[in-house]
């Protein structure tokens, strides 16, 4: 089995070991292997290990390295995880299967209009700032009622709630927050968790979770 093999290996295992005690099935649960900053020949060995969920930053980046990519596995559904800016919507609208960082009305305007032009809408989450931290993009929790609501008025089907909680704190509050904001809009997917903390999220109510360093290694 090769590295790439042997890392997916062990960290759907641990997936499925949360999934298992929190009373879920594990194939409710999303891998999203994070591969922003990783070149083609990084993410072949995990493309060619079955993993077909794979998460980016920047639409640029992702549009530079995935169209071969996917030649070779068309099944593969490509997420965008990083900040979106709103003059990259029609790009971003081509590119990704799923977007979990809409976070504003301007935002929500230029995802509308994109999806009218492109005659395709990805799946959208919208992205909380559950810390309420100033540097870090998200709508803040008292807006997000109002958000929901233009999202939908604007045409765009909303599927659920993205975070990512305070660094170096006790993630599992923020995780339960995150869950409850999702059940009291009536949103079934909530993503939620990385390498440091996936297996909480899992057991906090996590649908996807987005794996970077478990399963490229650490950047040099």
């Amino acid at each position: 089995m090769s590295e790439a093999a042997e890392r997916l290996a062990e960290v759907r295992d641990a997936i499925a070991s949360a999934a298992k005690r929190a009373q879920r099935r594990a194939d409710d649960i999303c891998l999203i292997a994070v591969s922003k900053t990783h070149d083609a020949e990084a993410i072949r060995p995990l493309i060619a290990a079955g993993q077909r969920h794979f998460g980016e930053n920047r639409v640029q980046e992702a549009a530079a390295k995935w169209p071969e990519l996917r030649e070779a596995a068309p099944d593969i559904v490509l997420h965008l995880i990083g900040q979106l800016q709103s003059n990259k919507a029609d790009d971003a609208v081509v590119l990704f299967d799923v977007i979990h960082s809409v976070d504003r009305s301007s935002l929500v305007q230029a995802l509308a209009r994109a999806c009218n032009k492109a005659g395709k809408q990805p799946r959208l989450f919208v992205q909380v700032n559950i810390g309420d931290e100033a540097q870090k993009g998200g709508c803040a929790t008292a807006d997000l009622p109002a958000l929901l609501a233009e999202a939908k008025e604007a045409g765009l089907a909303i599927e659920g709630l993205m975070a990512i909680p305070p660094a170096d704190v006790e993630p599992a509050p923020y995780f339960a927050l995150l869950d409850e904001l999702a059940e009291r809009h009536g949103l079934p997917q909530r993503s939620m968790g990385m390498s440091g903390d996936f297996e909480t999220a899992v057991m906090l109510g996590a649908t996807h979770v987005r794996v970077g360093t478990a399963l490229f290694g650490a950047r040099g």
